[in-house]
């Protein structure tokens, strides 16, 4: 049995005000062509297929024509609910979709109801887990009393396993694969450069972690969340996003996991698989002068850009000078390599018994990193500042 383990397709989201959805669209295409040219036999979408729980129609019909090529292409299509999907939403008309080869699963009632695919050494079944939230799960199963995300996951894996090894024969349970959305413990991630973080908190106070070994038993498991890609075990794995999505997602490749399993018991087989990546995104640093020099960043004409402008001051119109050069130029951040240094004293010590033009000139040099007023600069605040005060002195 051959699975091809994707999460995070995020359809509908916007990078910095723009629209992803062309580039995503892309993606998914390369998805089914790697499902035609590789045999897969099954697609996981392991949660936030959606941006936004209120998705507009044409992210659905984006996700209309992604499954529909997919289902060509010859795999059978399971989805999971993230935190970011609206579960009835998504889940719209999942028991008709099911006759077409396409398998939601967004409803906690479902836990264990498997989607059973079969190859030469038998059964596998394939397990979705919608995102858990334990208020929903206590509603849902009044069994449970846990309230925690820990708890929660817990409960959902042993109705699976029971499910699982009730479906056995003779020789032990039936091979089986589950798609969770979640935040795993073992993630080597803790800087604000990863993909963990550009995604929102998926509890109140912050994330819940769940442990790995939560999910023992299972032949794989297809993790999502984490917008870049990472092995917690051999059978335990987060995907990404196929597509960066912001600039905290610069390093690292995009892509999916194909998965290969074998007979009962062997471990499985697993490769990276890169997808193309429509617009790199790529950080430039220094001067306005050194980045628009010629021949220099020629690499960068064509990505989503994040500047860090290191000017003593900040040039004007900076921006509008750097799109001329890089069309998709999105956000700017001044930085200067030297700060000017104003010493230990507060600013109301600075300007203790200075003059009008004294102050706005402190003030002046401030934020323009020590910079002096000139000549002309001086004149013209002056003049201001006595036309303020023959006004008020008429008063």
């Amino acid at each position: 049995m051959r699975l091809l383990h994707t999460s995070d397709w995020h359809i509908g989201r916007a990078f910095h005000g723009h629209s992803t959805d062309e580039h995503l669209a892309t993606v998914l295409d390369a998805i089914a062509d790697a499902v035609r040219a590789r045999g897969i036999d099954a697609v996981i979408v392991a949660g936030d297929v959606f941006d936004s729980s209120t998705p507009k129609a044409d992210a659905f019909t984006l996700l209309n024509r992604a499954l529909r090529d997919i289902r060509e292409a010859g795999a059978e299509v399971l989805l999971t609910s993230g935190n970011h999907d609206g579960p009835a939403r998504l889940g719209h008309m999942a028991d008709f979709a099911a006759f077409g080869g396409v398998h939601l699963r967004t409803r906690l009632q479902d836990l264990a109801s498997p989607v059973a695919l079969r190859d030469a050494h038998g059964d596998v079944l394939l397990y979705g887990i919608p995102y858990v939230h334990p208020e929903f799960l206590r509603a849902a199963f009044p069994g449970f009393e846990g309230s925690t995300h820990q708890e929660a996951l817990a409960f959902a894996m042993g109705l699976i396993r029971d499910d699982a090894a009730a479906r056995g024969g003779a020789d032990g349970p039936a091979r089986y694969v589950v798609a969770s959305h979640c935040f795993a413990s073992g993630v080597s991630d803790t800087t604000e450069e990863s993909g963990r973080a550009e995604e929102r908190d998926i509890s109140r106070g912050g994330l819940n972690i769940v442990g790995i070994g939560t999910f023992d038993g299972p032949d794989y498991v297809a993790l999502g969340h984490i917008h870049s890609h990472a092995t917690l075990a051999p059978r335990v794995r987060y995907s990404g996003a196929p597509l960066r999505f912001s600039f905290g997602e610069i390093s690292g490749t995009k892509g999916a996991w194909i998965v290969d399993l074998g007979a009962p018991g062997s471990e499985p087989v697993v490769e990276w698989l890169e997808l193309p990546t429509p617009r790199s995104a790529v950080r430039l640093t220094g001067t306005l002068e050194e980045l628009l020099a010629p021949g220099a960043h020629t690499e960068a004409e064509d990505a989503w850009v994040d500047v860090v402008l290191t000017d003593d001051q900040l040039p004007r119109d900076a921006m509008r000078a750097l799109q001329t050069r890089f069309p998709h130029a999105v956000t700017l951040t001044h930085r200067p390599a030297t700060r000017h240094d104003h010493g230990e004293a507060t600013y109301a010590e600075r300007v203790e018994g200075r003059s009008d033009l004294e102050v706005v000139d402190e003030f002046l040099g401030y934020v323009r990193n020590g910079a002096a007023l000139s000549e002309a600069e001086r004149g013209l605040i002056a003049e201001a500042l006595g036309s303020l005060e023959a006004r008020e002195a008429t008063r």
